[in-house]
């Protein structure tokens, strides 16, 4: 029998369905939020918990710590943005941002600066955290704003809703928007962490890849559902691209870059889930890729080709899935409201 790439390490059980997850910078700590209104934040080592926000009925759907791991931001479905202080020893709630009648479903922080974005509806602000003032709202106006993305470079934000996926410069917030259209909304975008291709999951049914300099995309069709979930690999691959990874219905693709322009993108089908696929999370430096379902396993795939390992803990099915910036660990969160850690052995190291 060959080792296991991971082991579980802690478990623990929040209220209700587990909405997203966050790891700090340094892997230390893991942040997690659940439909119930919680937010939790354990030691990555042990799973002991302080409890930064009790449940209250209300669901809280997205967060992030920021890019030096000294803040921790949430919001979801009172409208509210919430930001703590965080410290070695302590956490301080430094302000809540209150908008009345809109659902905050997203939200990131610059990948360098003190810098807050967020998602309002037709609108998204950008929050400074040294300031402590909203430096700018910047306007949709085709639909709410399904997903927000920052560029690696941090000279640009990208909002993604109906019909298009618009960019804005960091450096001039008032000037007309870059529009990449869609044809249907677009409800996940990703930038390759080379900051060299822009991928779009739209409703339609389709993928679209942009090279980050092209108003042309390369598109892929013939999904089962809405490409709902993306994540690029930070290994580059053989055609000088990192590997992309898709899912929709119960269905997960990666997508690999071929080395001619003409070529295109070539497609390698993950098919063991029974269940939608919830949650996709390539581990850093690696292409071992993670995938989560409502079938309650979460998948190992080695080299984003081959099923290595099957993980579980969940009756009800997975809801979330994230590694640690170091890929020691890896976090899921389950429907059930569960939080289960595993930890990669001396045996798993450099399986990517």
């Amino acid at each position: 029998m060959p080792k296991p790439l991971l082991t579980p390490t802690w478990q623990t059980l929040l209220a209700d369905y587990v909405t997203a997850l966050a790891w700090s910078p340094d892997g230390a700590r893991l942040a997690a939020c659940s439909a119930a209104g919680e937010v939790v934040v354990f030691d990555a080592k042990i799973g002991a918990s302080v409890a930064l926000q009790e449940k209250q009925g209300l669901s809280v759907d997205a967060i992030a710590f920021s890019a030096n791991g000294q803040f921790l931001a949430a919001g979801g479905q009172d409208g509210a943005v919430r930001i703590w202080q965080m410290t070695a020893n302590s956490s301080t709630l430094l302000t809540e941002l209150e908008n009345a009648r809109v659902w905050v479903d997203c939200l990131g922080w610059h990948p360098q600066q003190l810098e807050l974005a967020f998602s309002l509806g037709r609108y998204a602000q950008v929050w400074d955290a040294t300031a402590q003032a909203v430096v700018t709202t910047l306007n949709f106006e085709a639909s709410s704003v399904l997903d927000l993305a920052w560029h690696p470079s941090g000279d640009y934000l990208l909002l993604a809703g109906n019909q298009s996926v618009k960019t804005w410069r960091r450096a001039d917030w008032a000037s007309d928007p870059q529009v990449r259209e869609t044809g249907g909304a677009s409800g996940a975008i990703a930038i390759s962490p080379d900051g060299q291709y822009l991928a779009s999951g739209n409703n339609d049914r389709t993928l679209l890849v942009w090279p980050w300099d092209n108003p042309y995309p390369w598109q892929m069709q013939g999904f089962p559902g809405k490409v709902r979930r993306l994540d690029w690999s930070t290994v580059t691959a053989q055609g000088g691209a990192p590997l992309l990874a898709s899912a929709s219905a119960e269905g997960v693709v990666v997508w690999a870059k071929g080395e001619e322009e003409a070529q295109g993108w070539t497609a390698q089908v993950l098919d063991l889930h029974s269940g939608a696929v919830t949650a996709i999370a390539f581990q850093p430096q690696s292409t071992l890729l993670a995938s989560a379902s409502e079938d309650g396993w979460v998948c190992l795939w080695q080299k984003a080709t081959q099923a290595a390992q099957i993980l579980e803990g969940t009756a009800n099915g997975f809801s979330t899935v994230a590694w640690s910036p170091q890929g020691q660990h890896l976090a899921a969160g389950g429907c059930g409201g569960e939080v289960i850690v595993w930890t990669q052995g001396l045996a798993g190291k450099g399986f990517g």
